[in-house]
């Protein structure tokens, strides 16, 4: 197998050139297969294209891969952008139609994101729609943008940023040791693959760095996540299948996933589901995590509009601590909606885009000192959550520093909670087995409800 390192394709390494050549050249030299090294260095580049056979890349501690801060460099490309197919900015690192891809080693990839948050945050404050020429390009290639709902990342200024690393049409990828950190926006963002592996990943993100999600499988097969630590801006490590009517056409599910022995801290939510689910999402494991100090822990979110069905979740043996609330099952999720009506407590006839929630199953979980309740569990009056099952579970509720009981979840349209216990609507579920603690009512019960023996 040929070998050769960065440096021997011209790159400097220095942090001040520009090493962007030196990739093109070697990616180019190894597109049928070898090994490339990277020596201890940084070396800054704009954005990199693999597309590669049996290619292992090896970053050695002290190597780092650094991008360059300027929206004109990543010129646009096809892709999906927080759930629907469009033109967006090309990702720092994209690796396209590869096979038998590894990347390993105990180097850093830093995506620089000071710049894109504050830009993010501006323009989401002030900018009604495009203003920059990228802007106005990527507009024009997405023509009808401006009816299309998203996650409110910055669809409709068409700021649409680039993730840090994006895995799409490849198969056989795999991703271990590396530190993935300061992303523009979503930092691992695999998309309409199969067979991957990401194993003792570390994901560093701001706290407040909007829309910088660590793990994103994105309408994929055959995924493991497995010893991953991830302290990240949004929500930890998710699962989506697209969003929408572009998501149910697409009709590209995301199945066959297990998440194991990781550790999400400071995120929105540890492991989660959604809120773009219009393909499906279904066997899932999720077994032996740590979400500490995560807004949510186990999180599932969809609304009206998103579709999808979400089938054969198992989440087992995850430990949370210190969340706002350690599980929720919301139906209302508010972020990125067009249409009030999506929040509507009527029922609703049935569509194409009405979301779905059945067969899952929380058992052996303890949490610990949540702030705002115990539980949040919220179907939609038409498509009521059906066969959940929680047994084995200890909710515990914290005695001081609580916060508001709102802030359980992000949701629309609901009554007032009243109180900290496990809050359950349109929901068929069976109980066993499970305390909920430090709140003077356990179950608060509200419309279409049904406990089973």
């Amino acid at each position: 197998m040929r070998q050769y390192t960065l440096r021997s394709f011209g790159a400097v390494g220095d942090g001040l050139n520009n090493d962007s050549e030196a990739f093109v050249k070697a990616f180019g030299a190894l597109s049928e297969g070898g090994v490339l090294h990277l020596e201890e260095g940084t070396y800054l580049t704009g954005p990199l294209h693999i597309r590669a056979k049996n290619l292992v890349i090896e970053l050695d501690k002290g190597a780092v891969i650094k991008f360059i801060a300027d929206e004109t460099l990543y010129r646009p490309v096809y892709s999906r952008w927080e759930g629907v197919n469009c033109y967006c900015m090309h990702p720092c690192v994209l690796i396209e139609e590869a096979d038998g891809l590894i990347v390993r080693g105990e180097g850093v990839l830093d995506g620089n994101g000071g710049w894109w948050w504050e830009a993010a945050n501006r323009k989401r404050n002030s900018q009604k729609g495009p203003v920059s020429p990228l802007e106005h390009e990527l507009a024009l290639l997405n023509p009808g943008y401006e009816s299309q709902s998203g996650g409110g990342g910055g669809r409709q200024s068409q700021f649409l940023r680039p993730p840090l690393v994006q895995i799409l049409h490849s198969n056989n990828v795999k991703l271990e040791g590396l530190t993935l950190q300061n992303s523009p926006f979503w930092t691992l963002h695999p998309l309409y693959s199969t067979n991957l592996i990401f194993r003792s990943l570390t994901i560093l993100n701001p706290k407040d760095a909007p829309n910088t999600d660590g793990i994103d499988v994105d309408s994929c097969r055959f995924v493991t996540i497995k010893e991953c630590f991830v302290d990240v801006g949004d929500d930890g490590i998710a699962l989506k299948s697209g969003s929408g009517p572009d998501g149910v056409a697409t009709n590209m599910p995301t199945t066959d996933v297990l998440i194991e022995g990781c550790t999400v801290k400071s995120a929105h939510g540890g492991a989660v589901i959604g809120s773009e689910t219009a393909a499906g999402i279904r066997d899932v494991r999720v077994r032996d995590c740590l979400f500490d100090g995560t807004d949510r822990g186990i999180r599932i979110k969809t609304r009206r509009g998103r579709g999808g069905a979400i089938a054969n979740l198992h989440f087992e043996s995850v430990r949370m601590k210190r969340n706002l609330c350690p599980l929720t099952l919301n139906m209302y999720y508010r972020c990125g909606s067009l249409d009030k009506e999506d929040f509507s407590l009527e029922k609703k006839a049935i569509t194409s885009t009405t979301p779905s929630i059945e067969q899952v199953v929380i058992e052996n979980c303890i949490s610990e000192d949540s702030t705002s309740s115990a539980a949040f569990i919220v179907g939609l009056p038409e498509a009521p959550i059906k066969d959940l099952v929680i047994r084995n579970c200890t909710f515990t509720v914290a005695k001081t520093g609580l916060t508001p009981v709102e802030e359980s979840e992000m949701y629309e349209g609901l009554p007032e909670p009243v109180g900290r216990g496990i809050r359950l609507r349109n929901v068929q579920l069976s109980m066993h087995d499970v305390q909920v603690e430090g709140v003077e009512t356990a179950l608060i019960v509200e419309d279409g409800v049904q406990l089973k023996e």
